[in-house]
């Protein structure tokens, strides 16, 4: 069912009437997706001049200041030139749900912008809900750094890399990869040479090349029927962490899609892949 839903091309039948929006269907599949209960955004907070620079705090109704409940950071996919933070309600909601704050975080995309933009935008995120987060029942020192696709990327390297996030790597206790390309070198497609054409050196683009001894615990999702993200970019990750002697816990969900892997958090989805389970037991978890 979630996959002809998300195949629309905004059509919405209303009172016998079909309309069609210029609307993209993650925006549709955001506000027609039931939310879990039990969990609410508490927040909206911009970190520039751009609507994407920016993230929305989800945490559980009972939470409070001085819980020091996990924090799950969440940039979402798109190739770097799609996606919007403000439609992952139903992502945030789920997670919040599960008993961790949610963040769900967003960044300026191509063409209006290359890397490192990006990923400065994830510092500034980052940081931003470090300062923020306490008061919503979240833990500032206990951040898990979150993505699908090519939020995975940008959340790899930040988690990786120390030069971006400085003494506030300190912070992240873990990070979690849905789907994620660690290392796509050479850039052999429109949407990475788009993205990366002009980073010098091309190598600091790469998490794998930061993988490496004392980096934060990792979680690595992927679907075996991935047929965006080759299942073996989480293979090598999850072997050169292992070589190093980092924690690392990679699940590969059998007949799962480069999709329905990060629509498995929504209701309308959870029979595809324990994706929600496991992000949340992670964040939970892992100290």
């Amino acid at each position: 069912m979630l996959r002809y839903i998300l195949a629309a091309l905004g059509v919405v039948i209303l009172a016998g009437a079909v309309i069609w929006f210029t609307v993209s269907p993650l925006t549709i599949f955001n506000t027609i997706v039931p939310k879990d209960s039990g969990s609410e955004r508490v927040a909206r907070i911009s970190t520039g001049e751009s609507e994407r620079q920016g993230f929305d705090i989800y945490a559980p109704v009972d939470a409070s200041a001085g819980d020091n409940l996990p924090v799950i950071v969440f940039f979402h996919g798109g190739g770097w030139r799609d996606g919007a933070h403000q439609h992952y309600a139903w992502a945030g909601r789920a997670l919040a749900a599960q008993g961790v704050v949610a963040v769900m975080a967003g960044y300026r995309l191509t063409p209006e912008v290359e890397w490192p933009a990006f990923q400065e935008d994830g510092v500034a995120a980052v940081r931003g809900v470090r300062r923020a987060v306490a008061q919503y029942g979240g833990d500032p020192d206990r951040l898990f750094l979150a993505g699908h696709s090519a939020g995975a990327q940008i959340a790899a390297l930040l988690a990786l890399d120390e030069n971006w996030l400085g003494e506030d790597r300190a912070a992240v206790a873990g990070w979690i990869g849905v789907s994620g390309p660690y290392d796509f070198l050479p850039l052999d497609s429109p949407r990475t040479i788009a993205a990366f054409s002009n980073a010098d050196p091309l190598e600091a683009t790469q998490p794998l090349v930061f993988a490496g001894e004392g980096d934060p615990p990792a979680l690595l999702l992927h679907g075996s029927t991935d047929d965006t993200v080759n299942p073996r970019k989480s293979v090598d990750m999850a072997a050169k962490l292992e070589a190093a002697g980092v924690s690392v816990t990679h699940i590969v969900y059998d007949g799962v899609g480069h999709i329905n892997i990060i629509t498995a958090l929504a209701r309308w989805g959870r029979d595809s892949a324990p994706t929600l389970r496991d992000m949340a037991a992670f964040a939970r978890d892992t100290r």
